[in-house]
């Protein structure tokens, strides 16, 4: 198990910045390992988000609902990190739920040892440093794609950046993504192939 831990310790440090071989020792020590079955929950609205999450295996979805539709934020799939963030470093309820889009194997980075963590150690504060800033970023980035780029031009980005998810969600969830109708999304997708 530990052994387990260590290899994901190492993928983490390879995304987000290198650690040292304790450094690598230090983070595997606090990872916590979660299964999570198709379409369950790994948190729920309402919940507070104690775990910054690293998908080993699988696939996951930020969303929430809004005027009765469920809106997807965000997709989370191997090598990739899963946090709520505004949840995670404020300790209070989310809005936002976490489902398995696919059967998934994750490890969870605990709140409360992280934070222990970065306070007494200098890896640890550079490497939570690099992940939320790797993760405003990519908010940003996606906020950018809705709010200048046309249907067109959002899906092809997508399919550019991060095909992973138009391979393998449903395109339900994509187009609400994207923030189109899938009727649009197929259409898109329809003049895309041409």
């Amino acid at each position: 198990m530990l052994d387990k831990r260590r290899d994901i310790a190492r993928d983490i440090a390879r995304a987000y910045c290198t650690l040292t071989p304790a450094g690598i020792e230090t983070l595997a020590s606090i990872l916590e390992p979660f299964k999570v079955s198709k379409n369950e929950k790994l948190m729920k609205e309402g919940e507070v988000c104690s775990y910054m999450y690293y998908v080993d295996r699988g696939m996951v979805r930020q969303f929430y609902f809004k005027n009765g539709r469920d809106v997807t934020e965000h997709f989370s799939y191997e090598g990739r990190i899963v946090i709520c963030i505004e949840s995670f470093l404020k300790q209070t309820p989310s809005r936002l739920i976490v489902e398995a889009l696919e059967n998934s194997w994750l490890y969870g980075i605990p709140h409360h040892r992280l934070l222990e963590l970065v306070e007494t150690d200098k890896e640890m504060d550079r490497l939570y440093r690099k992940i939320l800033e790797h993760a405003l970023i990519s908010s940003q980035e996606h906020a950018d794609s809705q709010r200048f780029e046309n249907a067109s031009e959002r899906y092809v980005r997508l399919l550019n950046t991060k095909p992973e998810i138009v391979l393998r969600a449903p395109m339900v969830h994509v187009a609400s993504f994207l923030q189109m109708t899938p009727e649009t999304l197929s259409r898109v997708r329809a003049a895309y192939a041409e």
